[in-house]
């Protein structure tokens, strides 16, 4: 479900008015993450650090509520609930978008994905499911790359305004393992401040 933002009363209305006119709203982040907490207890209970840390990062997005808005129009509306549209790598190295939704409980979370995965890696091409809502994240993992900095492909004529987040290459150093996350979010909707909670809860959602 989602309900209408009322923008009269919205502290941040001139900021979206300004920041929507323009050809590229987006901005992005790079910050690092520690994940040794976060890794053990995936595997403590067997289950994959992707899919661990994908969960992490919804539970954090749902509890920061400027990455649940989404613009429709000259609309904003706010989702009560935000899932992940992840691409998903096949062993030709293809990739195809998924749609795996968000349950608080990391069991069902867990299952849910598993399924997903299967489903994606026994398909071909990009778009494998029709997608009704806009209430996803689009988010990736580069497993490959300890990245610093990270852009996306997009097309500016087209409307979007989900959040990006993007998962680098797990480091290990004096036993501290982490990785960098990448974020990119529409300006017209959130500042570096949101950013900064969402990283913040992000941490902390990895280090329970």
């Amino acid at each position: 479900m989602k309900t209408k933002l009322n923008l009269s009363t919205w502290p941040r209305k001139e900021h979206f008015d300004f920041f929507s006119k323009f050809e590229e709203p987006f901005f992005g982040l790079v910050a690092t993450v520690d994940c040794t907490k976060a890794y053990a207890s995936a595997k403590a209970n067997n289950i994959s650090f992707f899919t661990y840390y994908l969960h992490k990062v919804l539970v954090t997005v749902n509890s920061v509520a400027e990455f649940r808005y989404r613009i429709s129009g000259n609309e904003v509306f706010v989702y009560d609930r935000v899932d992940a549209s992840a691409t998903l790598t096949r062993e030709d190295n293809t990739f195809g978008f998924s749609l795996i939704e968000f349950n608080p409980e990391i069991e069902v979370f867990s299952a849910n994905a598993k399924a997903e995965i299967e489903r994606v890696r026994n398909t071909q091409g990009l778009f494998t499911r029709e997608f009704d809502n806009d209430n996803i994240i689009h988010f990736s993992a580069i497993p490959w790359v300890d990245f610093t900095s990270l852009s996306h492909a997009r097309s500016f004529t087209f409307p979007d305004s989900c959040p990006k987040i993007s998962v680098g290459k797990m480091t290990e150093k004096d036993g501290v393992k982490s990785m960098p996350v990448s974020v990119h979010v529409h300006h017209g909707l959130m500042d570096g401040y949101h950013v900064g909670l969402f990283f913040d809860a992000l941490q902390k959602e990895m280090d329970s």
